[in-house]
């Protein structure tokens, strides 16, 4: 199949004369259940940041990628800040949807968001995942190891090696689904862009620098992660840490 063959075959199984919403099947829960034994860990509230002033204009101009990161690390706070600016939840609708700091196809809001911290005050190295109900955190894998098991899977592998912490979102492509079937896998990766630059602004207003990643190995990546890479997979991912 060439290049043009797979863009009109991509186009046309994802039209809108194809949507066919799973209304029948039950609806997907607005995030994955922690595991019954893990260590979850509590975030500060965000509001609890110094005010940080920043012209409109100024922030629109001045975001940038930073791919430079020294050895400091960031406050537990800051990632509470940077956490609840890309998939914060605002509201709780009584049907059961989620209204965040970002917008999302639906209201669906398909991704969890998975952090590979190496410095942040007050935590251990480690896999986590964000829970962005209880605004809180789950401990996957613990250990200072766990970035040298990671970082192979990308190609920018410095930017991860040296960051304080590198986000990584991955979608649920049952709760996409849900409402538009094949058209799903359009609105995942148009999400993911909204979720990333947040992520660009916080850490700007934070005095970090951020550097979104799209270049990693598919398959590698997800089975360290344990997804299937089909109803589970990362989509992006970004770093971040004092420049």
């Amino acid at each position: 199949m060439t290049e043009s063959d797979f863009t009109k075959f991509f186009l046309l199984e994802t039209s809108l004369e194809n949507i066919e919403p799973h209304i029948n099947e039950p609806k997907p829960a607005v995030e994955k259940q922690p595991a019954a034994d893990a260590k979850i860990i509590p975030l500060p509230e965000p509001g609890l940041l110094p005010d940080v002033p920043v012209n409109f204009l100024e922030l629109a101009e001045l975001r940038a990628s930073v791919r430079q990161y020294n050895e400091a690390s960031i406050s537990l706070q800051q990632l509470s800040f940077l956490l609840w600016c890309t998939q914060g939840i605002k509201m709780v609708l009584p049907e059961g949807i989620t209204i965040r700091n970002v917008p999302s196809a639906g209201a669906s809001h398909a991704f969890e968001t998975y952090l590979l911290i190496q410095r942040v005050d007050g935590l251990e190295p480690g896999l986590y995942r964000f829970l962005a109900v209880d605004h809180a955190l789950e401990a996957i894998k613990l250990g200072n190891n766990i970035i040298d098991e990671v970082y192979p899977f990308f190609t920018s592998k410095k930017m991860v090696q040296t960051s304080a912490v590198t986000f990584l979102w991955a979608a649920d492509y049952k709760r996409m689904a849900y409402k538009y079937s094949m058209r799903a896998m359009r609105y995942l990766y148009l999400d993911a862009g909204h979720v990333c630059q947040n992520l660009y602004l916080a850490s700007y207003v934070q005095k970090l620098g951020a550097c979104a990643i799209g270049s990693f190995y598919d398959d590698a990546l997800n089975s360290y992660l344990g997804f299937d890479g089909e109803n589970d997979f990362v989509v992006y991912g970004a770093s971040v840490g004092k420049a």
